[in-house]
């Protein structure tokens, strides 16, 4: 009884240190990918307002350097932005993977038949479990007379269940966090007219 009663104890002691060493959506991923819109879209996606702090190499910052490497040595390349994680004690949820993705064409076609197609960068696509905004990028960083295509994808980090709740809210939520990073990207790299991004995300069907 004493045991188990301890191992309560301690279980309740590391959810709330990992709670108070916790961090608001604002300051994840480097503190400038999230924007105060896309930290309250977070906050629906995950249900928690606090989240584990990202690693120190985990930054725009620091994939936009790894993107301008790989397009000095090929068009194409892809690598990893962030994960996303909530503290412990929270109710288990599995993490948020943000990813970049580079071309050296245009996409083409439409994103495909689990998205609804948004009118953000050269194309967007949005559903309730992941996102992704492609946008052209001019910059001093890619060199090149063509513009490079770059990708940025927010994914639920597994295969999901059944969406639960409202649908629509989820499906604007991963769209605006996916613009919040692409945008973020799109600065860091110096594109030309930030890749053609606004500055607020579209969440209107094309």
């Amino acid at each position: 009884m004493a045991g188990a009663v301890g191992c309560g104890e301690d279980e309740k002691s590391r959810a709330q240190e990992a709670w108070e060493q916790s961090v608001p959506p604002e300051r994840l991923c480097g503190g400038a990918a999230v924007s105060a819109r896309a930290g309250k879209a977070l906050e629906l996606i995950a249900g928690s307002s606090r989240f584990e702090a990202s690693g120190r190499t985990s930054t725009v910052a620091d994939a936009a350097q790894d993107l301008s490497d790989q397009f000095t040595s090929s068009f194409t390349g892809h690598g990893d932005v962030c994960r996303i994680f909530t503290p412990v004690g929270v109710p288990d949820v599995v993490p948020l993977e943000i990813t970049w993705r580079l071309s050296g064409s245009a996409p083409e076609g439409g994103p495909g038949s689990r998205y609804t197609e948004l009118e953000m960068g050269e194309l967007a696509g949005t559903a309730p479990d992941r996102a992704f905004v492609t946008f052209a990028c001019r910059s001093a960083e890619l060199p090149g007379v063509a513009p490079a295509h770059v990708d940025l994808h927010v994914s639920f980090g597994a295969v999901p269940a059944e969406p639960e709740g409202d649908v629509e809210a989820l499906v604007d939520a991963y769209a605006t966090v996916a613009h919040s990073f692409a945008l973020a990207m799109a600065k860091e790299l110096g594109c030309a007219d930030d890749g053609g991004l606004e500055a607020q995300p579209s969440l209107d069907p094309a």
